[in-house]
């Protein structure tokens, strides 16, 4: 089962692990707030974590630290690698048809695979494999992007037409989705997922940032604004409301216990 040849060739490329870990205030903010919603929602440790389409395991790194147990599973061969460097467990594989066994982790990320499946039946067969091998009762996270994330970014081109349509766009990387707020919980749904919650990640000052950036030239805003940022985030993840000034959404959904 293939990727696009553009997402193949844009991971094999680039360093996925940078856009979180290379200081840049936006990719600190996504981090920290995707570590928050997880810490709060993850059973407690130790448990089994498979980390789909977890890259070079900047998430499995520190969900690892923090007592659990994860394995990471990754299209990109190069990532694969990346991952074991670090001590990680992981495997090349694809989140439409895991090899890993029925019920056999206590919670299943899915915080990648949603941007690059542009068709629907695709993205149903990732959520169908997440409930799958979670054990019932357990956690699936899902991370999409906001459907109208480009509207969020000052400097974007043809942004518009992009929200307006709200599907896939191939600028400057890979295919991407963009998401719905009530699509990614009907996904969830229809899985077999219930109680599916969205929660807006980098929260309402994303887009401040991104200006600021912009403007400065400077990637690393400093730590006034990361605080500044998160706060917030914070603030505004107890209205739902607001998950839409966020450029990504986290999904959380449960398996039905037996």
């Amino acid at each position: 089962m293939a990727l696009l040849p553009d997402i193949t060739a844009f991971y094999g490329a680039g360093d996925e692990a940078a856009r979180l870990t290379s200081g840049r205030t936006i990719g600190t903010l996504e981090l920290v707030r995707t570590q928050e919603l997880l810490r709060r929602h993850l059973p407690a440790p130790p448990a089994d974590i498979l980390d789909v389409g977890g890259g070079p395991g900047v998430h499995a790194r520190w969900l690892t630290d923090d007592g659990y147990r994860v394995t990471v599973v990754d299209p990109v061969e190069q990532h694969v690698r990346q991952a074991r460097d670090h001590g990680l467990t992981a495997f090349v594989g694809d989140a439409r048809q895991l090899d890993q066994e029925d019920a056999s982790f206590d919670a299943v990320l899915l915080l990648g695979p949603l941007y690059h499946l542009p068709d629907s039946p695709e993205r149903a067969r990732a959520w169908r494999e997440a409930r799958r091998t979670v054990r019932p009762g357990g956690l699936v996270a899902a991370a999409a992007l906001n459907r109208f994330a480009r509207l969020l970014d000052p400097g974007a081109g043809s942004a518009l037409d992009v929200a307006e349509t709200g599907l896939r766009t191939r600028r400057n990387g890979p295919t991407t989705y963009y998401h719905g707020l009530a699509e990614l919980r009907e996904e969830a749904r229809e899985a077999g997922l219930t109680n599916p919650a969205v929660h807006g990640v980098q929260g309402p000052a994303y887009a401040a940032l991104k200006a600021q950036e912009r403007h400065t030239g400077m990637r690393d805003l400093g730590p006034q604004a990361l605080e500044g940022a998160l706060a917030v985030a914070r603030f505004a993840d107890s209205r739902p409301e607001l998950a839409l000034t966020s450029m990504h959404l986290l999904a959380l959904a449960c398996r039905t216990p037996a």
